[in-house]
C-alpha cells in the first residue's frame, strides 16, 4: 500500500482533512517536521474528527530521520508531487511500496528533495493562473490514483 508523506505541513486542518482520507484508505501518513502546528492542536483534531484511532501515524522530527526509517523500515520509490513536475500523475505507474511525497503549502518540496525522488508528478491544471490546489485535495487526487491503479479501493466488508 503506498504511504503518504508530508514534509514540513504547515495548516493543521489540512493535515486533518489528509488524515482523515488516509484512515478511510488504511494509508500510512508519515508527518515530517518541523511541523508548523503542534499534535494536539484543536484544528488538526477537529479537522480529523473522530477518526484518529484508525490513523496509521508516525511522525518523523527532520528529513534525515524519515530517509533513514523508509530506507530501513519500507524501502519504496518517492514519487514527489509539485507543481514543477514534468510528467501528469496520471502518466505514473504507481507500486505498492510507493512513497507518496508532498511539501508545505507555501513552498511545496524544496528542489533538494525533489532530486531525491524516482519520479516528480504534476497535477494538471487548465487554468495558467491557478499555481495549486490545495494539499489535501492534493494527496487525495494522487492517493485515489495510485489506489484505484493498485484495485484497492473495494472496501473491506470483513
Amino acid at each position: 500500500m503506498p504511504k503518504i508523506v508530508l514534509v514540513n505541513p504547515l495548516i493543521p486542518p489540512n493535515t486533518g482533512n489528509i488524515a482523515r482520507t488516509c484512515a478511510a484508505t488504511s494509508t500510512e501518513l508519515h508527518l515530517v517536521g518541523p511541523l508548523g502546528f503542534e499534535l494536539s492542536d484543536r484544528y488538526l483534531k477537529r479537522a480529523g474528527l473522530d477518526y484518529w484511532p484508525y490513523v496509521d501515524l508516525k511522525v518523523h522530527p527532520s528529513f534525515a530521520a524519515f530517509k533513514e526509517y523508509s530506507q530501513q523500515q519500507a524501502p519504496g520509490r518517492w514519487i514527489g508531487f509539485s507543481t514543477s513536475g514534468r510528467c501528469s500523475y496520471t502518466h505514473i505507474t504507481f507500486e505498492p511500496t510507493d512513497w507518496l511525497l508532498f511539501g508545505s503549502e507555501t513552498k511545496g518540496l524544496s528542489p533538494k528533495i525533489l532530486s531525491t525522488c524516482q519520479q516528480v508528478a504534476r497535477i494538471p491544471m487548465a487554468q495558467a493562473g491557478v499555481r495549486s490546489l490545495n494539499l489535501s485535495v492534493s494527496v487525495a487526487i494522487g492517493l485515489f490514483e495510485a489506489l484505484r491503479q493498485l484495485g484497492q479501493l473495494e472496501p473491506n466488508l470483513s
